[in-house]
């Protein structure tokens, strides 16, 4: 664990959705203060296919609650969180942040668990995966609204195949017009069917993608603002390069520094006593022995210095690639 003093800020670490709300709820007045503007225009074409474009609605309706249920959980879970900063203890246990209860609760002393990071990660799947039932209902809307243009577009081609196989030749041509006339009557209305269909599955696509935007800012801020709060100021791992470098150099070998250092004291001695020949050249070759060995041995420090380098970048390497998989499988 890594103890650090907490937050001396009075202001909660975790501000409350409202504001998304608020957004959500001026733009749903908005839509419908235009549905309430355009409804001659709109009557007609929802009465073209009252089915279909029915079904539309009340996809339409039930996104709509999953979108602002997906924004009201997080007030439980704000709740709790300023709670335990402001020192409380709440009966209400959360239900996303349930996997950091232990770190929330030990945040409250100034220190972090270790591990907060991957429950955080953990927090933003869950929060991910809350919204993809607003994203599929947004692909549905679309797809009624296809299903209705090409059902609308069947039916026109099959009335217009039969007026134009109805018609009789050789007749008048103002009662041939008049059959045409009333003939086309049925191939405009499956005109009708098709372009209402689009109209409101694309109108409730519009809607439910806001929606889902407002939501998706509201977990970001609410994820984002709750890793500030436990983990800002945590301690960074060092990379490679740097750990290296503070790295303490090991000590060299004992026995080999006192060789060394007895080599250098026989020939100060000979040198002193005016010795020369051969006394001089034995203690000259015991000295480079001693110096040969010296460097062996920082040598061999170095090898195990760039040893362990090359294993803490191996393990950087690895440790990124999870993390970039990690972020394309979220981006997904």
């Amino acid at each position: 664990m890594a103890a650090r003093p907490a937050s001396s800020s009075d202001s909660p670490p975790i501000a409350k959705p409202g504001m998304t709300l608020v957004r959500m709820l001026v733009f749903l007045v908005l839509v419908g203060f235009l549905a309430f503007v355009l409804y001659r225009q709109i009557t007609p074409a929802f009465l073209a296919n009252p089915g279909l474009n029915g079904l539309i609605l009340g996809v339409l309706l039930i996104a709509v609650l999953l979108a602002f249920g997906q924004v009201t959980r997080l007030f439980r879970e704000t709740r709790y969180v300023n709670a335990v900063a402001a020192g409380q203890a709440p009966r209400e246990k959360p239900t996303l942040l349930a996997p950091l209860v232990p770190a929330i609760e030990t945040r409250r002393q100034g220190v972090t668990l270790s591990g907060t990071r991957a429950h955080l990660d953990t927090i933003a799947v869950r929060l991910d995966e809350g919204r993809e039932i607003l994203r599929y209902s947004a692909g549905i809307l679309i797809l009624l609204g296809l299903l209705g243009t090409f059902w609308g577009l069947i039916e026109t081609l099959s009335a217009v195949g039969a007026v134009i196989g109805g018609m009789r030749g050789g007749g008048d041509a103002a009662v041939m017009f008049d059959e045409l006339k009333s003939g086309l009557a049925v191939p405009l209305s499956g005109i009708g069917l098709a372009f209402s269909a689009s109209l409101f599955g694309l109108a409730s696509s519009l809607v439910i993608g806001f929606l889902d935007l407002q939501a998706g800012q509201a977990h970001a801020r609410f994820h984002n603002e709750l890793e500030d709060w436990l983990v800002s100021g945590e301690e960074e791992v060092p990379t490679a390069a740097a750990a290296a470098a503070v790295r303490p150099t090991p000590e060299h070998d004992p026995a080999l520094a006192r060789e060394l250092q007895a080599a250098i004291d026989r020939l100060s001695g000979v040198v002193a006593e005016g010795g020369g020949g051969r006394a001089a050249t034995q203690a000259m070759t015991n000295l480079a022995e001693g110096i040969q060995g010296l460097v062996q041995h920082m040598r061999a420090e170095q090898q195990m210095i760039r040893d362990w380098v090359e294993a803490q970048a191996a393990r950087e390497r690895e440790l990124k690639q999870v993390l970039d998989r990690l972020a394309r499988e979220k981006a997904e």
